[in-house]
């Protein structure tokens, strides 16, 4: 059985989108006119920024579970780049964040914890499947 750390971290998340997508995981409305961080100067302009988002968080709560907004908040964020001053670290928007959780625990994947969110066997089969399925192809 694969594992996905053995499989291209840019390409599992874009086939994990497109089966979140596929499942019908639910775009929020605001995602398409709010920017995901402070860093950020504008919105993103990827019409699947929503699904690839969610198949992002899914992996890093497989990876590094039990794990909560505020260090995903810190992992998404950005330097903002500033003209005269020095360079700082802005954290993610935690909007976007929550709702992906959300979104990911209806559909069963990932489960609330004490500590943060988990993986579920399903979440984790999910996974699996689908680097499996990129080695094979491979």
């Amino acid at each position: 059985m694969a594992d996905i750390l053995e499989v291209d971290t840019a390409d599992l998340i874009s086939r994990a989108a497109a089966k979140l997508k596929e499942k019908g995981i639910k775009k929020p409305e605001y995602v398409d006119y709010v920017k995901s961080g402070a860093g950020r100067e504008r919105p993103p302009t990827d019409e699947d920024f929503w699904y690839t988002r969610c198949a992002s968080v899914l992996r890093q709560v497989y990876l590094n579970g039990p794990i909560g907004i505020s260090k995903l908040r810190a992992r998404y964020g950005n330097r903002k780049n500033h003209t005269k001053h020095r360079h700082h670290h802005y954290k993610g928007g935690g909007s976007v964040i929550k709702d992906a959780f959300d979104e990911l625990e209806r559909a069963g994947y990932i489960k609330t914890s004490k500590q943060g969110r988990t993986i579920t066997p399903a979440g984790r089969s999910f996974l699996d499947k689908m680097a499996n399925d990129m080695l094979k192809g491979a």
